[in-house]
């Protein structure tokens, strides 16, 4: 009896070193100076508790229309309705994993008709029951179910990952929106004001105190500016269009507020590498594809162990032997059955070397996920530290171009100036109006950046 048990000791700890038993660790991962600080002199982010992205979105996004927006794309989205399909599909493969524990039961009632050489026909019937129960002595449905667990949480991963691209979408498709109202609304005026200005120019000309030439200068401003304005309207047709099918909905106008009302976070802590780990649905995603392929070379190894399978079936018959009993009597049977795989034409090393490989893949697939976590980081911080510092700059070019404009005009009615400075300096002022509502754009969309590339707006898991 001894020997015995020293014997099944030995033969468990012989699969242990198989990883037929073992759970799915993670893999060791460079995550230390994953992402690059913008103002440090070691160009490595300083480690910080505090995280941007675990933030809920509504606290990021404070305006109500935009909000109601995200709701709407959230739940009408048809990304968002695939993902959680997906979800679904995982969660009853799971289910079917775990129920494969359990026998397996059948109802199996037959009748016959007999009769030989004309003699009286004989009937028969059975009413079995039948069960068969796989004992997973050797792991094959226990890495199954913890595989089919980890395929749940890649799906849940995915559906956090396209709900981040969602409401980063969604929110891009507004302020852009927003920045072209902003450029139309300055280029509608800057055309009205030089129309203005054309009829001032001809009445000038009709007293004698222009030339033609400078006349048609004017006109071809005037033109130039109007010709811009269809460019834009289409713009914000194609804007509405893009976001209206974000939404789930047919294209229509967009209900919006404006770009001067918008108020964004303007401080941020991207927090420590690893919790690039846990906030980021993708690099999960991968990490639990990871697990799952893990789980499979498991199964895979499984397959070069016996299978032992119990069945057995009970119910009643009128049959025994040659003999028609009435009434039926009752009958019952049990087998206990070994199967070891000794040749199966190759196929269990193949899988197994197939599995081996998948599981090495989805490693390099992991790794990569955190690296390119990393330079998302990396490009949103500097991004934000770039377009505010253009956008300071911007300004002071604004400024300046006003002050250029008003001194060139004044000039002008003083005869020391001609009119070809007041139009370039025009030109030049309506140039720099426009990229300043660009730059502040690109401020608020490395906000948006930022926010999503450190997890944001992902919600809670539904499975732990």
């Amino acid at each position: 009896m001894k020997i015995q048990i020293i014997g099944w000791m030995c033969a468990t700890a012989l699969l242990s070193s198989c990883h037929i038993y073992k759970s799915y660790e993670r893999p060791e991962v460079q995550t230390a100076g994953v992402y690059r600080d913008t103002v440090s002199v070691n160009d490595t982010l300083v480690s910080d508790t505090a995280n941007f992205g675990n933030l809920p979105w509504k606290e990021v996004f404070r305006d109500a229309r935009l909000q109601a927006l995200i709701e709407q794309g959230l739940a009408e989205n048809i990304s968002m309705q695939t993902a959680l399909l997906r979800v679904e599909q995982a969660k009853a493969g799971l289910l079917a994993a775990r129920l494969a524990f359990a026998p397996s039961l059948a109802l199996t009632p037959n009748a016959s008709v007999n009769s030989f050489d004309g003699s009286k026909a004989i009937q028969t019937y059975s009413l079995p029951a039948s069960a068969s129960w796989e004992i997973d002595l050797f792991g094959n449905l226990m890495n199954g179910a913890k595989g089919a667990k980890a395929g749940l949480l890649e799906s849940d991963a995915y559906r956090q990952a396209v709900q981040t691209q969602v409401i980063a979408n969604i929110a891009n498709s507004y302020y852009t929106l927003l920045m072209l109202d902003k450029q139309l609304e300055i280029t509608e005026k800057t055309a009205t004001t030089w129309g203005e200005q054309v009829r001032a120019m001809k009445a000038l000309k009709n007293l004698g105190m222009t030339n033609e030439a400078t006349v048609a200068q004017s006109e071809a401003y005037y033109y130039q500016v109007q010709a811009s304005l269809p460019e834009i309207h289409r713009q914000i047709r194609e804007t509405e269009n893009a976001l209206s099918l974000l939404l789930g909905q047919t294209p229509q106008r967009i209900d919006r507020a404006t770009l001067e009302e918008q108020e964004m976070p303007d401080t941020f802590s991207a927090g420590v590498p690893l919790q690039l780990l846990s906030n980021r649905p993708d690099v999960r995603q991968a990490e639990m594809a990871l697990a799952s392929a893990y789980y499979a070379t498991n199964q895979a190894r499984s397959a070069f162990y016996p299978k032992i399978t119990l069945s057995g079936s009970a119910g009643w018959t009128n049959s025994a032997g040659g003999m028609i009993v009435n009434p039926a009597k009752f009958l019952a049977s049990a087998v206990g059955s070994l199967t070891q795989p000794l040749f199966a034409k190759g196929q269990n090393i193949a899988r197994l070397k197939i599995s081996k490989a998948q599981q090495e893949e989805a490693r390099l697939a992991f790794e990569h996920s955190i690296l390119n976590a990393g330079t998302e980081v990396s490009n949103a911080l500097f991004k934000y530290k770039a377009a505010g510092e253009k956008r300071t700059q911007r300004e002071m070019q604004i400024q300046s171009l006003r002050s250029a404009v008003d001194k060139t005009k004044q000039l002008m009615q003083l005869s020391s100036s001609n009119y070809l400075e007041v139009l370039t300096a025009q030109q030049s002022l309506l140039s720099a109006e426009l990229s300043g509502v660009k730059d502040s754009f690109d401020q608020i969309q490395s906000v948006v950046s930022l926010y999503q590339a450190l997890g944001g707006g992902r919600g809670e898991s539904n499975f732990k």
